[in-house]
């Protein structure tokens, strides 16, 4: 062999070499990608477990701030039932702090997860109960009920009907919700445009209000009074009785979210890939909706129409999360509504603590001065209306 062809022999040998150790040195595109879905679980498990930690700080704090504070210590024996039990903080903790701060964490985790089913529903960033007319619907339910019965209105409102008339209630907002919602969805199915779905579901809002305002016009001051100071919305309206009825809805509501997530998953790539995968849309939809009627209509029914929570708790999860997988936003959207909940309950407690002063910020403007930002940011990184879950 010549010089030559030996040079080119040993160069060629030199670049296989180089090659092979390219080929055993550099990961291949599946263990890439194993790597960063593992990557990303492990991102996703350290949120959720810093949320649940968050959730709990969050409601010892509710239960020690008022307008007197408990310190923390005192907190976690009343809790654990190692102090006395004859203390005036042992009342107010057991029996007014206490079911209002789990009013809280229920009411934030049920609106969080009906506005996270209405947006994969709708496949529409802006979709939650009140954007699409649930929250109106239920509480036109509500309205029929508490204005047009002085008996249920006295004993709903003052609390001594008892247990019936709050399942009156309760039944009234679910079956407004579920009108809502099932109006908006049949009018959906002939569009395209999300924002014209949104749109349909403001213009139904605006009819239930229209109803609502007709019942109210012919109502007398007292009752006038009291549906104005529910329209603010408040966590404090659920005590340990009622508890028994608000509680069971909104577990059972959380729980059907829970089992539905690979479904919801399939929505999100859309009614035609859902149904190649084996998916009965029908059934699903039917589900969704009744599941967030029951959220969207309970909370409504007992802590009154609060706005923002819905629309803006899912897309928190989804940025802190990195995905739009329902196995993880799910449960991060009951963790983080919790939080949110508790921090809006919080805040409106602010003026109670200045010296002289009893009073509290409507509820409603807290969730507001919440929600507000984070639609505006939503508007922002979705200017076409795409749906970007």
């Amino acid at each position: 062999m010549s010089s030559c062809g030996t040079s080119r022999f040993l160069g060629n040998r030199n670049v296989v070499k180089a090659v092979h150790r390219l080929a055993i040195h550099r990961p291949s595109h599946r263990s890439r990608s194993v790597a960063k879905r593992w990557n990303g679980r492990s991102r996703q498990s350290i949120v959720i477990l810093s949320m649940a930690f968050v959730l709990v700080a969050m409601f010892l704090l509710s239960l020690a701030v008022s307008s007197v504070w408990v310190p923390l210590n005192q907190v976690l024996a009343i809790l654990t039932g190692t102090d006395s039990g004859q203390s005036a903080a042992h009342t107010v903790i057991n029996e007014v702090r206490l079911p209002r701060s789990l009013t809280a964490i229920l009411a934030g985790a049920a609106l969080g997860i009906a506005g996270l089913q209405m947006q994969t529903l709708f496949r529409n960033p802006l979709a939650d109960p009140y954007a699409l007319g649930i929250a109106s619907g239920a509480s036109l339910g509500v309205a029929l009920v508490l204005l047009t019965s002085g008996a249920i209105v006295s004993g709903v409102f003052a609390s001594s009907l008892g247990l019936a008339g709050d399942a009156a209630v309760t039944a009234a907002s679910i079956a407004g919700a579920a009108l809502a919602i099932t109006v908006v969805l049949a009018l959906s199915n002939r569009v395209e445009n999300p924002a014209t779905v949104l749109i349909l579901g403001l213009m139904f809002g605006y009819s239930a209000q229209a109803f609502v305002t007709v019942l109210v016009a012919g109502t007398d001051p007292d009752k006038l009074q009291r549906w104005v100071a529910w329209g603010f919305g408040s966590f404090s309206g659920v005590n340990w009785p009622r508890m028994t009825i608000f509680a069971p809805l909104v577990l059972v509501g959380l729980a059907l979210s829970a089992v539905t997530t690979k479904q919801l998953n399939a929505l999100l790539l859309g009614e035609n890939y859902a149904s190649s995968m084996g998916l009965n849309v029908r059934r699903m939809r039917l589900l969704t909706m009744a599941g967030a009627s029951v959220l969207g209509g309970v909370a409504t029914a007992f802590c009154g129409p609060i706005a923002f929570l819905g629309i803006a708790i899912p897309h928190m999860c989804r940025g802190l999360l990195g995905t739009s997988d329902h196995r993880a936003l799910v449960p991060g959207t009951i963790l983080m509504g919790g939080i949110v909940a508790l921090t809006a309950q919080i805040v409106s407690l602010i003026p109670s603590l200045l010296p002289g002063n009893s009073g509290v910020f409507p509820l409603n403007a807290v969730t507001s001065l919440i929600g507000a930002p984070v639609v505006v940011i939503v508007l922002l990184r979705n200017r076409r209306g795409a749906f970007t879950a």
